[in-house]
């Protein structure tokens, strides 16, 4: 497709199957859906960004479930790949938003289109759009979608459209159920649709044959969704009651009240990981913030962790290049937020041991019963009769990516081990499965584990107070 515009301006741009069927279809609901490089966000993109430029006066949306992933992600996309040269020939151009208007890309015919995130929604939903695109809509929930759905009023086009794009996730998401239902259209979209990835002969560019690689070395049901585009759920999946649209939150701010508790599972070629809750009044955790990290030691990560709690209140004002605050024996430093009632530890003695001298706390040792401890978080993540879980993971709370473990395609956090929970398959045995998890890729699981088992399973195990 070769678009000619004002101002000697042209778009090169080959949709090709799914990419191709978004462009002709005037279906009130469309999904396109895939694996992982598909260009199904990049033709979604287009279809927006091509219909402002041809049709003056028409208001979009772009959207996802929160305003920061949608700025370092979808509109990264946006500005290099579909708009760089329209924003420079200033075709279009980017306004960042007022206490009156939301964020856009103004369009010299006139066309806007507005984008946000559903964490933040005042803006964005207080408008009339004739074009919607939600990016990653599986993090959606459904009364998100159907809230964005009334907005769809503008009406300075003929026809108007709610375009979602996303990876595939359980067979049951809502997603799913409302296209099987017929309530919206799916396009399936698959790699040969990307020029970028797949020639027109079927073979691969030199990109794609890396990418390709990368996704190879996937396993289970991320490598049946992220490879195959397959709406799949693990076999002998442990937490089958897991929805990312129920039991991830956007990021808010924990009251001060709220108990703290640290729970970690030591690592150094598997990953080390702490995960850091916040229990509410109603006894509600929150996993706030979560290092996942392979190839450091103990002392190090015990430093990092520092670094996230403690900021300096006193400094000594040194001018010395590369004066650290958190190193300097003459700066004082404070907590940002509550210290722990107790850091619940995985039993190794002697990492214990160095966490606790390089923390200047005392920690308490976990409860590895597993198949009590598994139950009791397969009961905090049903939701009560309020119509909620127990148990939350807050959006965000990773604190940095490991990229060897990106690299590898491996887990990175712990709603990155979730769906690949799976139970322990034993030859031989009735059924196929065991009583026990299979152990990999399992160490956030483990933490988490030991939180929700310091809670809900009686007395505490004895704890070691540093004098």
């Amino acid at each position: 497709m070769t678009t000619a515009l004002d101002q000697d301006a042209v778009i090169r741009y080959e949709p090709r199957g799914a990419a191709r069927a978004l462009f002709k279809s005037r279906a009130d609901e469309l999904v396109i859906a895939g694996p992982a490089g598909t260009g199904k966000s990049l033709a979604a993109l287009f279809r927006l960004h091509l219909t402002a430029l041809h049709n003056p006066g028409i208001r979009c949306l772009i959207v996802r479930k929160t305003a920061v992933s949608l700025t370092s992600t979808t509109l990264v996309t946006f500005d290099k790949k579909v708009a760089a040269d329209a924003l420079a020939r200033r075709i279009v151009s980017w306004f960042g938003g007022s206490a009156r208007e939301a964020a856009c890309y103004r369009y010299s015919n006139g066309s806007r289109i507005v984008v946000g995130g559903m964490d933040k929604p005042e803006k964005i939903m207080s408008a009339e759009y004739d074009l919607v695109f939600a990016d990653e809509a599986t993090e959606l929930t459904i009364t998100d979608w159907e809230a964005i759905s009334t907005r769809l009023r503008h009406g300075a086009l003929s026809w108007q459209q709610q375009i979602a794009a996303c990876n595939p996730s359980h067979p049951t998401h809502w997603l799913k159920l409302r296209c099987d239902q017929g309530d919206a259209t799916m396009l399936i979209s698959r790699h040969r649709d990307n020029p970028a990835y797949v020639n027109p002969d079927g073979t691969y560019t030199p990109t794609g044959a890396a990418y390709f690689k990368k996704l190879d070395r996937l396993t289970g049901v991320r490598k049946a969704r992220l490879r195959d585009g397959t709406w799949a759920a693990a076999e002998g999946q442990i937490y089958e009651t897991w929805d990312d649209a129920v039991h991830l939150v956007d990021p808010f701010a924990i009251p001060d009240g709220w108990t703290r508790w640290w729970t970690v599972d030591f690592g150094y070629t598997n990953p080390f990981v702490l995960q850091c809750w916040a229990e509410d009044g109603d006894g509600r955790l929150f996993l706030y913030r979560e290092i996942y990290r392979t190839k450091r030691l103990v002392e190090d990560h015990a430093r990092d962790i520092l670094r996230l709690v403690r900021r300096c209140a006193t400094c000594c004002k040194s001018t010395a290049p590369g004066h650290d605050c958190h190193a300097c024996g003459t700066c004082v430093l404070e907590w940002t937020e509550p210290r722990p009632r107790a850091v619940i530890c995985d039993h190794d003695a002697e990492d214990r041991a160095t966490l606790e001298r390089h923390l200047g706390m005392g920690t308490q040792a976990a409860r590895k019963s597993v198949s009590d401890g598994i139950q009791a978080v397969q009961s905090r993540l049903a939701v009560a009769g309020d119509g909620r879980p127990r148990l939350f993971v807050v959006r965000g709370a990773l604190a940095s990516r490991d990229l060897l473990l990106e690299e590898a395609s491996l887990p990175m956090c712990a709603t990155d081990e979730v769906g690949g929970y799976v139970w322990a398959v034993k030859p031989g045995n009735a059924g196929g499965l065991k009583e026990e998890p299979l152990k990999k890729d399992d160490h956030a699981m483990d933490a988490l584990r030991y939180m929700v088992a310091a809670r809900d399973l009686g007395a505490r195990p004895s704890v070691r107070w540093l004098n």
